[in-house]
Parts: structure tokens; C-alpha cells; sequence
């Protein structure tokens, strides 16, 4: 566990060596005023920090590795994997209004976040060729997401991506998912906790692709 320290001003909150900010923080709020995400991208979603932590343990990330975020957010795991391991990062999300908000993050912690808005159909084999790993935090929670994100996955190993991680809470479609990938490929479905920046656990999907 990172050495805690005194933070600046209220509403920031640190976790897993990176600063964050909440949603009452005053630039969050002035941000709020020109940006409005409408596909849930309004915080930092707690599997983003299980992610972290599992990174952490696994030690997968290389220093100007590049990785791919889906669903990308606010985008705390893209900045966390940059601050941490100097990976070169591509946040992807189909609503570009996260953007302001990942960008002003990973200003505060002086990394530099790639953004693409683009939905997880249209990501290529091409596109997803550039990448060693490929992860997501929370962005299977509707039942046709299982589908896309499988046939996202078969891309991704056609591709020659090595590693697909996805992280969540529990939810069925995101079982559903991890059932019909394991069955076609390598991998574990991870049962996992996290202490920062408060007790949380969930499951982590590890797809060894190569």
C-alpha cells in the first residue's frame, strides 16, 4: 500500500499511488456545466480498482507496453497503468463527453491518456492488433453486451493481442460472458478484492489469448 499523504483540498481522494477526484469537487462541477456523459461514464466505478490491484499482484504491465482501455470512463485504470508502469494508454468510449474528465485526471497526475470515441463493434482486428493487453472495468451490464464483448474478444486474439482482463461486481451478463470465453479460451475467472480506496470485491476475467 502506497505511503498516504496530505491532499491538497477536498473531494480528491488518493488510491493505488494515483489522486482522483470525486464528483463535488469544483472543477468536476464546473466541468459538469459544458459535459454531460449519458452512458453511465459520471465517476469512477470501484471494479476500476479491483483492476488495479490485480495489476499490482500479476505484474503484467511493461513499461511502454501498449495497452487499451474499453469503456474507458473517467478513465482511472488508463491513468493508473500510465502512472504506474509508463504504459502508452488508449482510452476508448463510445461517449466522448468522459473525455474532459479523463483528461483533467490524468493532468493532475501528469500521464498522458490516448482517446478514441468509438463503440465496441466498430474496434477492428487492425485497431486491436497495436495492443498487448486489452482490459474493461464495468462495462458488462446489459445482457447484449456479453455478445459484443465476446465477439470483441475472438477479435482480439486474432489480432495477437496477449491479455484480455475485465473486471466487475458480478453481474449475470458478465458471467455469461466469462462462461462462453472460457470455454473457447485460456484463461481464469478470478474471484478478488481490493482495500483502496475502501473495501471492495468482484471478479477479474483473465483471457491468456497467446
Amino acid at each position: 500500500m502506497p505511503e498516504l499523504q496530505e491532499l491538497p483540498e477536498s473531494h480528491i481522494f488518493q488510491t493505488y499511488g494515483i489522486v482522483l477526484l470525486e464528483n463535488k469537487h469544483r472543477l468536476v462541477k464546473k466541468l459538469k456545466r459544458h459535459y454531460t456523459p449519458s452512458i453511465h461514464g459520471h465517476k469512477a466505478w470501484n471494479s476500476s480498482f479491483l483492476l488495479m490491484d490485480y495489476f499490482l499482484h500479476t505484474k503484467l504491465l511493461n513499461k511502454q507496453q501498449r495497452v487499451l482501455e474499453l469503456g474507458c470512463g473517467w478513465g482511472p485504470t488508463s491513468i493508473f497503468c500510465a502512472h504506474h508502469a509508463g504504459c502508452q494508454v488508449t482510452g476508448t468510449d463510445r461517449d466522448e463527453d468522459v473525455f474532459p474528465f479523463l483528461e483533467l485526471q490524468a493532468s493532475m497526475n501528469q500521464v498522458e491518456i490516448t482517446t478514441q470515441t468509438i463503440s465496441f463493434e466498430k474496434i477492428t482486428k487492425n485497431m486491436l492488433s497495436e495492443y498487448s493487453i486489452v482490459f474493461g472495468t464495468d462495462i458488462c451490464f446489459w445482457d447484449d453486451l456479453s455478445r459484443i464483448h465476446y465477439n470483441l474478444i475472438n477479435r482480439a486474439k486474432q489480432a495477437g493481442v496477449k491479455h484480455l482482463l475485465l473486471a466487475d461486481p458480478g453481474r449475470q451478463p458478465f458471467f455469461d460472458l466469462a462462461e462462453k470465453a472460457l470455454a473457447r479460451h485460456d484463461g481464469d475467472l478470478h474471484q478478488w478484492y481490493c482495500n483502496e480506496p475502501e473495501y471492495f470485491d468482484g471478479f477479474i476475467l483473465h483471457l491468456n489469448l497467446q
